[in-house]
């Protein structure tokens, strides 16, 4: 299915935090909002690098120029491999003169300011000009006040991006993704079993839940997501799959990450083909009214030997990748900020279901009313 992102001006989707005001080592919060890129641009997909995120206010004001020309001098910066800005505008006027500069360079739309207030720029005070950093992780590494010392915000900004890092070494040592490798999940030949399913049965594209106008839908985007889905529909296979992941996998889980699953949902192979260029950039299993319910994702290769690319990475966590051997599974939380990087030989078989517990099922039931399309839809 395909649904076509409304061009409406969207009112800012934002998560208040208690209190005003963000300070360094808070998480910096989620939003959604109109960019130059993207009429409804997700803001926890940019983990993975430094982000400068600059409330300049309006450039058609002396101060609010002179603020975003001091970021814009350090465009050499802004490569979007280490670090990317966002100009965050409260003047209509900046849409017709503005413009994106790729790499590096984009601003967000802010015309009721709601995006403004819930960083603090915006307050009953008044608006004030600053300037964010955050770090790979998405949480505030920096906040530099423009106002009322323009000079000392200048020469700050200067310093700290001049000594930032490359993001793999934000942390300063090795990082590694809170995720469950377990092998051995499927036998080999039950493997081979589900990609013979798939090749019989053959795929259809696989599309992805997005939250539009307060509705969860399913829309495809080649730009974000290239693969194919067999949905199961022998009930033997089911069980089969099903009871390899109660015996086997569910007890680590549990051991892992306290967390007992209870429900499984949707029993389908996937695959990531070369041809035409299989992917899925960073993602969040879990962000929409009709998937919010979901605790836990599996991704069980069935033929790691014999593709390349294709691997699971998750940014905010440095750019290496994570693969089990076929039969083996990698879990991890539907929270993480997690992508399918791109094939380039071969085809990649996998088995991705995703595991809740029976307050998810009571969550689920109750989102069904949010659902866009038909309710079936929702678990592909």
């Amino acid at each position: 299915m395909t649904q076509t992102l409304a061009t409406p001006k969207p009112r800012t989707k934002v998560r208040q935090p208690p209190g005003f005001g963000l300070r360094p080592g808070q998480p910096a919060p989620y939003f959604a909002v109109r960019s130059t890129a993207n009429p409804s641009f997700h803001f926890d997909t940019l983990g993975g690098r430094f982000i400068v995120l600059g409330f300049f206010g309006s450039s058609q004001e002396a101060e609010g120029r002179r603020h975003l020309d001091q970021l814009l001098a350090l465009e050499g910066r802004f490569d979007d491999t280490n670090i990317c800005f966002f100009g965050v505008s409260t003047d209509a006027a900046d849409e017709g003169l503005l413009r994106q500069r790729l790499p590096g360079i984009r601003y967000f739309w802010d015309d009721d300011r709601a995006l403004s207030g819930l960083y603090g720029a915006q307050s009953a005070e008044g608006f004030r000009r600053l300037t964010y950093v955050i770090d790979p992780a998405l949480r505030v590494l920096a906040v530099l006040p423009f106002d009322p010392d323009p000079e000392a915000h200048q020469k700050a900004l200067h310093v700290l991006i001049g000594r930032l890092p490359r993001a793999d070494d934000h942390a300063a040592v090795p990082l590694h993704a809170p995720v469950l490798i377990a092998p051995r999940i499927f036998e080999r030949g039950f493997c081979r079993k589900l990609i013979a399913l798939y090749e019989e049965g053959g795929g259809q594209e696989s599309d992805f839940m997005r939250e539009i106008d307060g509705r969860t839908v399913a829309i495809n985007d080649h730009k974000h997501k290239r693969r194919s889905d067999h949905v199961i529909a022998d009930a033997g296979i089911r069980r089969e799959c099903e009871a390899a992941l109660r015996e086997r996998l569910f007890p680590q889980i549990e051991k892992a990450f306290m967390f007992r699953p209870t429900q499984i949902e949707r029993y389908l192979v996937a695959c990531y083909d070369t041809d035409p260029g299989g992917h899925f950039r960073p993602h969040r299993d879990n962000r929409t009214s009709g998937t919010m319910h979901r605790k836990f994702a599996v991704s069980i290769n069935l033929n790691a030997e014999e593709y390349e690319g294709g691997d699971l990475r998750f940014p905010e966590f440095g750019s290496r990748t994570y693969r089990a051997p076929s039969g083996g599974a990698v879990v991890f939380s539907c929270s993480l900020l997690h992508e399918c990087t791109s094939m380039t030989r071969g085809r990649r078989y996998c088995f991705l279901p995703f595991l809740y517990d029976d307050e998810g099922a009571r969550i689920r039931d109750e989102n069904l009313q949010f659902l866009g399309s038909a309710p079936g839809s929702a678990a592909r």
